[in-house]
């Protein structure tokens, strides 16, 4: 069978939800979890947007080594420059240059004739060459461009030396159809299309993107997906990789393709990107979601218990389902636990980072009898790598609550290592508390978001909560995890206090 190219953007046009920003150590998870998933190619960043994307990408192109390592750039020297110095280490190594090329992006963001944008393409592509010869070249815009001129640039680029042509859908406008004969058309006009890789990124903004993605490879005949875990990404998101993969897998039949991917790494990758993020997955998302392989129909389960291709087409353990099982307890020693920590794919820097993280499964082990993998991962999101960072640390919360008063909270926490105290009264204890942190910060940012999330099942769970802040046009997203949702939800508008004061924005990342 012919190989489908797996190329996952996560790491770049996933970070662009609003919201999703990860740091350098975050990132490198990911990218190891991504490198075990088998991947074949990871856009680690966008080298020159900010000094930190460039510093996360060099460091995965230091530890990754079966996937090859992208870095984004525009079409202009400068960018090349830095994508090729971040991803220098990688052992594989592409860079991936865009341009738009559609009438109206060409008039009115770029302000460029169409010979201009050529001759720019051009020059990027063939700079690109003398860091590799992995070059990937992006049509930005690429469905709503004009089907002569796109063929032209596509043709000049290829016989600059670019590898891999891509033509994204980038405002998610296109349909299945329209979009796989779109992508047809444009690979007969140009006569050197046998010389590359053909590449499809499409966005969800009308629900297609998993549909638009197929239809680019069945009918127009690219073998390049790109996608993210989860679907995560601007606005509405981009394909999802899961969707693609496991449609592939399942309808080998009338695909006729294969991956490289480690399908049972799928939902462990799934839940890592969402502790991460703190984007939730929803229960009935395909594959990954918790609700993807229950059966409530009575019907239904008497189809299952019978014969399960009754109504199941995937086997849950295939995805990696089988993996959300009790490793850990109160009993397991050091051992155990840092083993499973491997397992995981979380980085240790010292042998003190995991002593620090034991003490923490410790204490969560005397409060909840049961550990899953989602518990110790979120215990790395309070690592002390991370805590340094902080400027805000929660200490302890004390909250008063109960029917027909109105509810009071105190909280201590530190700021840049001054112990502080506030007290205050809401409509809820989770009001409360966040009011008496405000009351003392007072940092006017504005709540986009307050989601809570079970990590897993059962009333003693760990609850993970998500507090989405917006100041100054710059959007953030906190996360804290406790059995006590109400200290998770101070954790959580703390870590998000904390990027507001530390992160420095970066340069406007572009959507391809």
């Amino acid at each position: 069978m012919e190989r489908l190219v797996i190329f996952d953007t996560t790491l770049r046009d996933g970070e662009q939800s609003p919201g999703a920003s990860m740091t350098q150590e975050e990132k490198l998870r990911i990218a190891l979890q991504l490198e075990r998933l088998g991947v074949d190619v990871m856009e680690a960043g966008f080298a020159a947007s900010s000094q930190g994307d460039f510093d996360a990408i060099h460091q995965i192109a230091q530890h990754v080594r079966e996937s090859t390592v992208c870095s984004l750039a525009r079409a202009s020297l400068r960018d090349i420059e830095r994508a090729g110095e971040a991803i220098r280490p990688a052992e594989r190594k592409r860079i991936h240059t865009f341009i738009a090329t559609s009438p109206l992006h060409m008039e009115k963001k770029l302000r460029m004739t169409p010979e201009e944008v050529l001759e720019r393409a051009v020059a990027a592509v063939k700079a690109a060459k003398n860091y590799t010869d992995d070059v990937e070249f992006s049509a930005e815009d690429g469905y709503r461009s004009e089907l002569d001129f796109l063929a032209r640039i596509c043709e000049a680029t290829i016989a600059a030396g670019a590898t891999t042509v891509n033509i994204p859908d980038t405002v998610g406008y296109a349909t299945p159809e329209l979009y796989g004969e779109f992508l047809r058309a444009l690979r007969e006009r140009v006569p050197n299309s046998d010389k590359a890789i053909w590449s499809v990124h499409c966005h969800n903004d009308l629900g297609m993107a998993t549909a638009n993605s197929l239809a680019g490879v069945k009918v127009g005949g690219a073998r390049q997906i790109e996608c993210t875990i989860n679907g995560l990404g601007e606005r509405a998101g981009n394909c999802a990789l899961e969707e693609v993969v496991m449609a592939v897998r399942t309808r080998r039949d009338y695909f006729g393709l294969e991956t490289g991917i480690h399908c049972e790494q799928i939902v462990p990758a799934s839940k890592l990107v969402s502790s991460i993020t703190g984007f939730p997955v929803q229960p009935n998302k395909a594959v990954v979601g918790a609700n993807a392989f229950a059966h409530a129909s009575g019907i239904h389960q008497d189809g299952v218990l019978k014969s399960r291709e009754t109504y199941e087409i995937m086997r849950a353990e295939d995805v990696g389902w089988s993996t959300n099982k009790i490793v850990l307890g109160k009993l397991s020693g050091r051992n155990a636990f840092r083993q499973r920590v491997k397992e995981l794919g979380i980085p240790l820097s010292s042998e003190a980072e995991l002593n620090d993280a034991f003490l923490r499964f410790k204490d969560l082990a005397d409060r909840k009898s049961q550990i899953f993998d989602e518990d110790i991962q979120a215990l790395f999101r309070g690592s002390d790598k991370r805590r340094q960072r902080d400027r805000y640390e929660f200490v302890s919360i004390t909250q008063q609550s109960e029917t027909g008063e109105r509810p009071t909270a105190t909280v201590v926490w530190t700021e840049d290592g001054v112990e502080k105290r506030s007290t205050a009264d809401g409509n809820g204890p989770v009001d409360a508390s966040l009011r008496a942190i405000e009351a003392e910060v007072n940092s006017g940012a504005e709540m986009l978001l307050y989601s809570v999330n079970a990590i897993t099942g059962g009333t003693e769970s760990l609850g993970d909560v998500t507090v989405r802040l917006s100041k100054g046009g710059r959007v953030v997203n906190g996360t804290g995890a406790d059995p006590d949702i109400i200290a998770a939800s101070a954790k959580a508008y703390l870590n998000a206090l904390s990027k507001l004061a530390t992160e420095a924005p970066c340069n406007p990342q572009h959507a391809v």
